[in-house]
């Protein structure tokens, strides 16, 4: 985490450097948008952690590398088994196409969430961190338009500056491991 604040401040500085050459406006819309995203995409990913770190303790997500488990994610269907299953010559009857679709609705509603269970993976999404960084982010939009001192240009640099250096950030510490 502190490679990425690092990063992140890092980046900021020709941001500022930038901005300040082209004008007060730049630099207010830049830096808003900047430290905005940062608090939001910080909050995404401090709540998201912490999730993940409550259902391990609970036991709700198995800790263990289960092949089978992630072989029936990347591929419920078997369209990549080896073996090609082979199928009767017979035509299909009305009887048989009624039974393989109450099967298939079988099936789909033993797969179905909860509404606990939506619940509990909503509480990322809702919790109280991003959602005051989101308002933070709302208010200083708000506050630039209401000044007249809004420009899109480098208020978008400034949001999207700090998702392109989290996310090669991580990727590159991933790839060093």
């Amino acid at each position: 985490m502190r490679r990425v604040l690092g990063m992140l401040l890092l980046m900021d500085v020709p941001v500022v450097a930038a901005a300040a050459w082209m004008g007060g406006d730049w630099l207010a819309n830049t830096q808003i948008a900047y430290v905005t995203s940062v608090l939001v995409m910080g909050a995404s990913m401090f709540s998201y952690a912490r999730m993940v770190r409550h259902r391990l303790a609970s036991g709700a997500i198995p800790d263990v590398d289960d092949r089978e488990m992630i072989d029936q994610i990347d591929d419920p269907h078997g369209l990549y088994e080896e073996e090609v299953p082979v199928e009767s010559e017979a035509p299909a009857t009305a009887e048989m196409i009624k039974t393989a679709i109450q099967e298939e609705k079988a099936r789909r509603k033993e797969h179905r969430r909860s509404l606990g269970a939506t619940l509990q993976d909503s509480r990322a999404a809702m919790s109280l961190y991003r959602l005051g960084a989101y308002g933070v982010l709302i208010f200083g939009f708000f506050y630039l338009r209401g000044h007249h001192s809004f420009h899109p240009v480098p208020y978008l640099v400034g949001l999207s500056l700090p998702i392109v250096v989290i996310v090669s950030t991580l990727m590159l510490r991933k790839e060093a491991e």
